[in-house]
């Protein structure tokens, strides 16, 4: 067998055995109702998450934005194929070898699977039934090839060529065998994989359930005045569309919830512990704020910000209720996949209306942005403030717990820097001479936007003016009008907060406490 052949066979035999662990990891979910993660992929995938220090997360941020977890999926599939690609290589010659390599892949599957929250001994079944297909898979297949190429050969001298390994250019089989056989495997796994996944991402008719709620009245209605917008091409919508909306979290499926099982539970150092259901959460007294949110990940310049109308209890109240001991400084929030952010509890105590939400933009939370409940913290990166999927409260301190990113190396406590864009024209593009309209947004959580300016070659600052601003927790709109002269132009942008502090021009990555410095932009001008 030739070396092409062999690495067919370790890919089909790698695809078939993930193609049957999804399948199995859907049904065993769906059968049983596993809190952890049966599915290998996803386990692998997380852990690799866990695992992930700042730098290569605010590079995978930076480089694939909110299509991350499509990359880093594409990454593991190339990986796992090369590996068994390279097993495969290794059982034309040394088959006892291959296979325990091939064992050891599938108990790294197993060790995954048992490390994902909530997951116990059982969930690693669907593994290690699809890792013995797989070992048999690469035991019999070149057998059954070497056995196409020599229809002569005899049972037992087939058996013994499979047992030492021996399939060398005397055993060959057709290219056609191969390509008919182990591609056919291939695909077929590759379909496996995929109808596994389809089947644990939920169904219509459980979507339909999940929207079938009706959202609280809320005491607070927002109305978004018209001096809000800004009616430019090409500038950011004063509100984000649910659709639109970016998502940046380490849930590699998105978590399905029956409202009906939800609870949350407020423990630690309080007074009294306190378990919530969604019904009882829906018959509280309800707000809806304006609310801009923004990753920590997000570059200067970049588009990880979005503005939205929020509903939900402040969890102000349900603080209260519970009884914060004085000692306390800090909430560590928990979502159902186990992901949890330390946000400092001045910060859900105040008068900013931080949110238990359950609604966005007039509907229910959409299951990407956090339904059914979710935490909505103005002024806060998400990364200590932002938890979907919520499902715990913990009262404590800093110093004795730290949320998912802190021990990665991020700031502790994660105040929103001040920040401003532009969004038209954009960067390296060519303009008309004459006016143009320079305009974006500028954004600074519970402190507000009282002023933009906008540079030219590094010459005196302008002032841009501003559109109304509802409230000081979203953000602002702005524009200016530039007479633009023939030529090539770098244009920069800061804003003043409602402090007065004005947009810092020193340059920071993301990591760790978010990035920093003016946004610039090179122009083209060309003559009327």
């Amino acid at each position: 067998m030739r070396t092409r052949d062999g690495a067919a066979v370790g890919v089909a035999a790698g695809a078939v055995t993930l193609g049957v662990a999804e399948l199995m990891a859907a049904l065993w979910t769906g059968w049983l109702g596993s809190a952890g993660s049966p599915s290998p992929l996803l386990a692998i995938g997380g852990a690799f998450v866990d695992r992930t220090p700042a730098w290569l997360k605010d590079w995978a941020v930076s480089t694939f934005g909110t299509a991350d977890k499509m990359a880093l999926a594409v990454g593991m599939i190339l990986v796992i194929a090369t590996v068994v690609a390279v097993i495969g290589v290794l059982n034309r010659r040394r088959t006892g070898l291959a296979q325990a390599l091939f064992a050891l892949v599938g108990v790294i599957g197993m060790a995954a699977v048992l490390s994902r929250p909530g997951s116990s001994a059982p969930d690693v079944l669907p593994t290690v039934a699809a890792t013995l297909v797989g070992l048999w898979l690469l035991r019999a297949l070149p057998r059954w090839l070497a056995d196409r190429g020599d229809p002569q050969r005899s049972d037992v001298e087939s058996l013994d060529a499979g047992l030492d390994g021996r399939f060398d250019d005397a055993d060959r089989a057709s290219r056609r065998d191969v390509i008919r056989v182990a591609g056919g495997l291939t695909v077929l796994g590759i379909l496996g994989v995929v109808a596994g996944r389809a089947m644990s991402a939920g169904s219509a008719t459980a979507e339909k359930v999940a929207r079938a709620f009706r959202l609280p009245t809320p005491r607070t209605p927002v109305s978004v005045p018209a001096g809000a917008s800004l009616d430019v091409p090409g500038v950011t919508s004063y509100l984000t569309p649910n659709d639109g909306f970016y998502r940046i979290d380490s849930a590699l499926q998105v978590p399905r919830i029956d409202p009906a099982e939800w609870s949350l539970r407020v423990y630690g150092l309080v007074d009294k512990e306190i378990e919530l259901s969604f019904e009882e959460l829906l018959a509280e007294e309800h707000l809806e704020k304006l609310v801009t949110l923004t990753c920590v990940s997000n570059e200067v310049g970049g588009n990880l910000a979005g503005n939205a109308r929020w509903i939900g209890w402040p969890i102000r109240e349900l603080l209260a209720r519970a009884g914060v001991q004085p000692e306390a400084d800090m909430v560590l929030s928990r979502s159902i996949d186990g992901w949890t952010a330390g946000t400092p509890i001045e910060a859900l105590t105040d008068d900013r209306d931080a949110l238990l939400a359950v609604g966005m933009n007039g509907e229910a939370l959409p299951r990407e942005h956090g339904f059914p409940v979710r935490m909505v913290v103005p002024g806060l990166y998400g990364y200590v403030s932002a938890t979907k999927w919520v499902t715990e409260l913990k009262v404590t301190r800093f110093d004795a717990d730290e949320g998912y990113w802190t021990p990665r190396g991020w700031d502790a406590l994660g105040p929103i820097k001040t920040a401003s864009r532009i969004d038209v024209p954009r960067n390296a593009e060519t303009v008309a001479a004459g006016d143009v309209v320079v305009a974006g947004v500028a954004w600074a959580q519970h402190r507000g936007i009282d002023a933009v300016e906008v540079r030219v070659d590094g010459g005196d600052w302008q002032a841009a003016p501003l559109r109304e601003e509802p409230n000081v927790d979203s953000w602002r709109l702005w524009s200016w009008t530039w007479p633009a002269t023939e030529g090539e132009h770098e244009l920069e942008v800061r804003a003043t907060d409602g402090n007065g502090e004005v947009q810092t021009d020193q340059i920071a990555p993301p990591a760790p406490d978010g990035a920093s410095g003016y946004q610039r932009i090179r122009i083209k001008v060309r003559a009327d």
